[in-house]
């Protein structure tokens, strides 16, 4: 079955999908830096408003994807702690420093997730890797069961190609999730061209709050014309997603 998977950053970002008809979500915070952790709360409360299939990020900071011994331990009771309130899965990644999968941390983490009977998802860590076809095959060996990436491309239709490659040679052993740039627009062609059956999406608008910035404090993190915005998840190009992977795309 055709899955529209969108990145949601908040409460009402995961309400939005909800209504715009997604099935599964990926819950975060702050989508400005790649997403982080989510609240407890908002995946608690979410879980009690609607059905969708809540999988939780679990990433507890900027930048990379080089975690410390500490940043570990905090991450495995992160996920344990989604997990026990109702997530249906963490997606999360683990390189070292060399920009090889750290295959301990990941393997410790899948296992933690599958022990919940959930799925364990690779998140675009994999897009900064060293070698894809080194990090994929870990990921398969450590029984990761999806993995999101844009194909090592700063857009998944910049890098079509490499997502098709690792359909056709991986993807009968793990789920292959394109993520990145993808809409209403473009997301018959990735799906036809690639194989994949699944996408990944922001499906993202804007919201200005007046109190964003004055003229000697600023708090904006968008460029022009965004500067007094945020960005949210908007409920109509979800449901236009999801019209045409349904209508269009044949089971």
């Amino acid at each position: 079955m055709k899955q529209v998977e969108i990145c949601c950053g908040s409460y009402e970002d995961g309400i939005a999908a909800f209504l715009g008809g997604a099935k599964r979500i990926e819950l975060n915070s702050a989508l400005s830096v790649g997403g982080l952790s989510p609240s407890v709360i908002v995946l608690e409360q979410l879980k009690k408003k609607t059905d969708l299939k809540i999988i939780c990020m679990v990433r507890p900071r900027a930048g990379g994807f080089c975690f410390g011994q500490t940043e570990t331990q905090i991450m495995m009771e992160e996920a344990k702690l989604f997990l026990e309130k109702g997530a249906d899965g963490c997606a999360f990644g683990f390189l070292k420093e060399d920009g090889s999968v750290d295959l301990e941390k990941t393997k410790a983490m899948t296992d933690l997730i599958h022990s919940f009977e959930k799925e364990a998802v690779f998140h675009r860590a994999i897009d900064v890797a060293d070698d894809l076809d080194a990090t994929i095959k870990a990921l398969i060996a450590c029984r990761v069961d999806r993995v999101l990436t844009s194909g090592q491309k700063a857009k998944a239709m910049e890098g079509i190609d490499r997502i098709a490659y690792l359909q056709k040679t991986y993807g009968n052993q793990i789920e292959i999730l394109a993520g990145s740039g993808l809409n209403a627009e473009n997301a018959l062609e990735i799906l036809q061209k690639t194989g994949i059956w699944q996408i990944h999406s922001s499906c993202k608008g804007y919201r200005e709050d007046p109190t964003t910035r004055t003229r000697d404090v600023r708090f904006d993190y968008l460029d022009q014309p965004h500067q007094m915005d945020y960005d949210v998840v908007d409920v109509e190009k979800v449901k236009s997603l999801v019209n045409v992977i349904q209508k269009e795309i044949p089971e």
